[in-house]
């Protein structure tokens, strides 16, 4: 069963999100602006009519399109049994998974303050005093949550005894923040064992560790939603 997936070309972004679940669970399909260009992205997008996307990432299958990473997600999860069967347990990995979406959207809002279509240099006086906000107050906060979170499931991931998109999805927030904050960090993570036991051991899967060695892996740029400027990093 191919896919398309539709996304911006030279980042990881929010796609990597979609990707590495897909790549875990050993999905076959096509990313399509990376063959075809960011053109065909934004060509694609207009030509679509009725229920359309946002905004990318996207996926396309059997004439079904589906937006969002969480909805992705879910989709992906429900349609090749990755989810638990219990109502109660789905519920709580969404949530688990909106939380990501969360801090990701506070992770852009450090560098891009004032306005998403203005350059960084153009705020980067209030992207420091955003960044030490977010470094100080807010960062802690959510990784305190998500350690809570691992340690109260009985088993090895965030839901049970099998992995779910939700630790793919913090394995790429905890990657993602090692990149834009190595100094804060290295301080926190001492404080967080099971987050950084949770992430090496989705690096462990077969399908993530193949995909991590691949070139279809990008690398972290300053073009993406995790950058990392040194003036916005500190201990």
């Amino acid at each position: 069963m191919a896919y398309e997936l539709w996304y911006w070309p030279d980042i990881p972004g929010r796609g990597e999100f979609v990707r590495l679940a897909m790549e875990a669970m050993g999905l076959d399909y096509d990313d399509c602006a990376r063959r075809l260009g960011a053109e065909a992205l934004v060509a694609d997008m207009a030509a679509r009519r009725g229920r359309t996307p946002f905004a990318a990432p996207y996926l396309a299958s059997e004439g079904l399109v589906v937006a969002q990473v969480p909805n992705i997600l879910m989709f992906l999860g429900e349609r090749h049994g990755i989810v638990p069967s219990g109502m109660r347990d789905r519920l709580w990995l969404n949530q688990i998974q909106l939380t990501v979406t969360d801090i990701v959207a506070e992770v852009h809002a450090v560098h891009h303050p004032i306005a998403t279509g203005d350059y960084y240099e153009d705020q980067q006086a209030e992207a420091i005093r955003a960044a030490t906000q977010f470094r100080d107050e807010r960062l802690p906060k959510f990784l305190d949550w998500f350690e809570a979170a691992i340690r109260d499931t009985p088993g090895d991931w965030l839901i049970d005894h099998h992995w779910t998109y939700a630790d793919t999805s913090l394995f790429q927030l905890v990657a993602g923040l090692r990149y834009m904050f190595p100094q804060r960090m290295a301080t926190l993570e001492p404080d967080y064992p099971a987050i950084v036991r949770l992430h090496d051991a989705v690096a462990a899967l077969p399908g993530v560790r193949a995909y991590l060695k691949s070139d279809r892996r990008l690398p972290f740029n300053e073009d993406g939603i995790f950058r990392h400027y040194p003036e916005l990093d500190a201990a």
